[in-house]
C-alpha cells in the first residue's frame, strides 16, 4: 500500500505500482466509443500512461493538455489518459479543448487496472478513483519511467517522463 497526500492529508493507495524494468501488466479498459481495448492494441508503440483522478479537475485537465502538446506528435508513441471517468466526460472534454493527440480510457468497467497498476485510492474523499501517476512503456511494454505523484494536486514531472523516450 502506497501513501500519497491530498492537500497534505495522507490517503491510502493500494496495488503494486510498477517500477522501471518491470513488464507492464496487461489491461482492458473502455475507450470513448464504449469499446473494450487492451494494452496489446498498441503493440509495437511506446506508451505514455497519464493516469488521473478525473478529467474534470484543473490539474488533470492541465496534464492532459500538456501531454497532448508535448508528446502527441512523437513518432511511434501514444498518450493514453486513464481515469475512472465515464468515457462521455473524457470525450466531451477533449472535444471542447480541441485535444486530438491523446486517447482517453476509463476504468469504470475494469477496476482491476487500478489495483494492477498500484493507483487504487482506498481512503479519503477520492476513494474509488485513480491516484495521479505517469508510466512510460517501451514498444515491448517494459516500464521505462514511473512516477506516483506524491501530492495528488501536483502535476507530474513531464520532463522526466519525456526524457526516457
Amino acid at each position: 500500500m502506497s501513501n500519497v497526500t491530498l492537500d497534505g492529508n495522507p490517503i491510502e493507495v493500494s496495488g503494486k505500482f510498477p517500477t522501471p524494468g518491470d513488464n507492464a501488466a496487461p489491461f482492458t479498459l473502455t475507450n470513448s466509443g464504449l469499446e473494450e481495448v487492451k494494452l496489446e492494441n498498441w503493440a509495437g508503440k511506446r506508451k505514455i500512461l497519464n493516469i488521473i483522478p478525473s478529467i474534470d479537475t484543473g490539474v488533470c485537465a492541465a496534464s492532459t493538455r500538456k501531454f497532448n502538446e508535448k508528446a502527441g506528435g512523437l513518432d511511434n508513441t501514444v498518450v493514453l489518459v486513464i481515469s475512472a471517468d465515464l468515457p462521455f466526460a473524457a470525450g466531451r472534454f477533449c472535444g471542447a479543448e480541441g485535444i486530438k493527440d491523446v486517447e482517453t480510457l476509463s476504468t469504470f468497467r475494469n477496476y482491476s487496472f487500478q489495483q494492477d497498476y498500484g493507483v487504487a485510492i482506498q481512503s479519503g474523499p477520492l476513494a474509488g478513483l485513480c491516484s495521479r501517476a505517469v508510466i512510460v512503456l517501451d514498444e515491448s511494454n517494459k516500464v521505462l519511467h514511473s512516477e506516483l505523484v506524491s501530492e495528488i494536486k501536483n502535476e507530474p514531472d513531464y520532463d522526466a517522463a519525456l526524457k526516457v523516450l
